[in-house]
This record gives structure tokens, C-alpha cells and sequence, in this order.
């Protein structure tokens, strides 16, 4: 039997009515059915209770709303406490790959969530460290890439006790989940995204260097020019010349609550 839903955060997409309108009627919905609901900064809501992200921790959540497109999914994803479930919806957003739902489904999928009537999707998060300087976790890609445009680096990459040296602008290291986004735009494939495993995409090798599927181990980088870490498209880091960036599976999975099942989830909203 499903938990029942007593306490709950809404995390809104920023400048974007139909996503506030959206937050808000969802707000009414919860709070109709007598659900603590928690509007989260820089959005206030209504009949939300007004909450900074970094107040999350200290909350009992039992479910995060993230209203907006894939960006505002992966941008909850890295400031909910870890074990909390997140439901998508893609209200303002463009293709919402992510999401479950999109505005016309509000009210059903309300009813369907606080009768019990879901199930947990879980998916693999990578995460970073830079010199022992621990990064947000990323639910789609790190892409490790040069910062001078005029240079070429070196990438010493470090795998399953091997050790590669290549030319190359920069390297995507994408979860399945991720396999939709930057990579499959730099002509890498699609993984289900249930897979337990990690995509190897080289950006503009000298060598053509190729795309390799492996497993979620540890990947070390280096580069022998000053580079940049970019954590989800959302978050950028600076990396030094000779630094060694660490990058490996992070220990809680990011979990989704989904209402229906769907085998081809990604290529159906890709458009195929």
C-alpha cells in the first residue's frame, strides 16, 4: 500500500506563467485534500508555504513537483533531499523527456498520486570530484571540456586500471537517462534508460577516438590545459590545468514517480 502524501514542495520553472498557473492549480488540488505544500524560492504560490531550497532538508517530504520542462527536473533533482521521489511535468517546457505528464493531465494525476495509483522509476546518478572537491550530482551528463578555444588538450583518461592519452576537445560521460540529451546531440546513441551502465562520448577527437559503453566505474580526467566541468547544461566548474577530476556512480538513484509504463519512453518523445 502506497504511503500517504502529507507534506510536499513544488519546484516551479522561473519566468514562465503557464508554469505558475500550473503550480498554483496543483497547489489548490493539494491543499483541497488537506497536503502541506511548500512553494520553493524564487516562486511563491498562493496557498504555498514559502521555502528556500536549502530548508528542504529539514522538511519530511513524501514528494517533489517539478513544473517547468527537463531543465527545472534536473535542476530539482540536485537541491531535493536525496531519497525524496520527484513527479515531472512538462508545463512551459519544450519536449519535457523527462516528464510523466504535461497541463491537460493535472487534475487526474493528482487524484491518481494521492490514491496510491503509481510506481517508482529509479535511474543512476554520476557525480564529480575535483581534487577531493565534491560536485552536485548529475542525473544526465558531466562533460568535461577545454576552455581555450585556440588549443587542443591532451585528456589522460584513467579506466578499469587502463590509461588512455588523446587528443581531444572534451569528453561527455552521460547515464542512460542522459543518453537523449548533449550526447545524442554530438551523434551518440540512445540507452534505455534502465540500463546500469555509463556512455563514453569523445568530443572532437584528433583521432576519432570512439564511443564507448561501459561500465558505471570510476573515470578519471585530466587535461594538460585549464578546462571547464558542466554538471547537467546547468552548473559550470572550473578545472586547472593537471587537475584530476574524478567521476563515479552516485550512491542514491534519482527516483521518478510514474503513473504509467512505457517501454519506449525516450524515442516517443524524441518525436519517433
Amino acid at each position: 500500500m502506497a504511503k500517504p502524501i502529507s507534506n510536499v514542495a513544488i519546484i516551479t520553472k522561473t519566468n514562465s506563467l503557464e508554469a505558475e498557473n500550473a503550480a498554483n492549480r496543483i497547489t489548490e488540488l493539494l491543499t483541497n485534500r488537506h497536503v502541506n505544500v511548500y512553494s520553493i524560492a524564487p516562486i511563491t504560490l498562493d496557498k504555498g508555504i514559502p521555502k528556500r531550497p536549502e530548508d528542504l532538508m529539514n522538511i519530511d517530504l513524501d514528494l517533489i513537483f517539478a513544473v517547468g520542462g527537463d531543465g527545472t527536473t534536473l535542476r530539482a533533482f540536485r537541491i531535493i533531499p536525496c531519497i525524496v521521489p520527484l513527479f515531472s511535468m512538462n508545463i512551459g517546457g519544450n519536449r519535457g523527456i523527462l516528464s510523466e505528464v504535461g497541463v491537460e493531465s493535472i487534475d487526474s494525476s493528482i487524484e491518481s498520486i494521492l490514491e496510491g495509483q503509481y510506481f517508482y522509476d529509479s535511474r543512476l546518478r554520476i557525480q564529480a570530484s575535483i581534487n577531493g572537491d565534491i560536485c552536485s550530482p548529475a542525473l544526465n551528463d558531466i562533460v568535461f571540456l577545454r576552455s581555450n578555444l585556440t588549443r587542443s588538450p591532451v585528456l589522460t583518461i584513467k579506466f578499469m586500471n587502463d590509461e588512455i592519452k588523446q587528443r581531444m576537445d572534451g569528453i561527455i560521460i552521460s547515464t542512460p537517462t542522459g543518453s537523449t540529451g548533449h550526447s545524442f546531440s554530438n551523434h551518440g546513441p540512445i540507452l534505455h534508460e534502465g540500463l546500469n551502465c555509463l556512455l563514453f562520448n569523445p568530443i572532437a577527437s584528433v583521432n576519432r577516438m570512439p564511443q564507448l559503453v561501459i561500465p558505471p566505474e570510476e573515470i578519471r580526467i585530466s587535461s594538460n590545459y585549464e578546462s571547464q566541468l558542466i554538471i547537467d547544461g546547468q552548473e559550470v566548474v572550473k578545472v586547472a590545468s593537471q587537475s584530476t577530476v574524478k567521476i563515479s556512480r552516485f550512491s542514491i538513484d534519482a527516483q521518478f514517480i510514474r503513473l504509467k509504463k512505457k517501454g519506449m519512453r525516450q524515442l516517443a518523445k524524441l518525436g519517433f
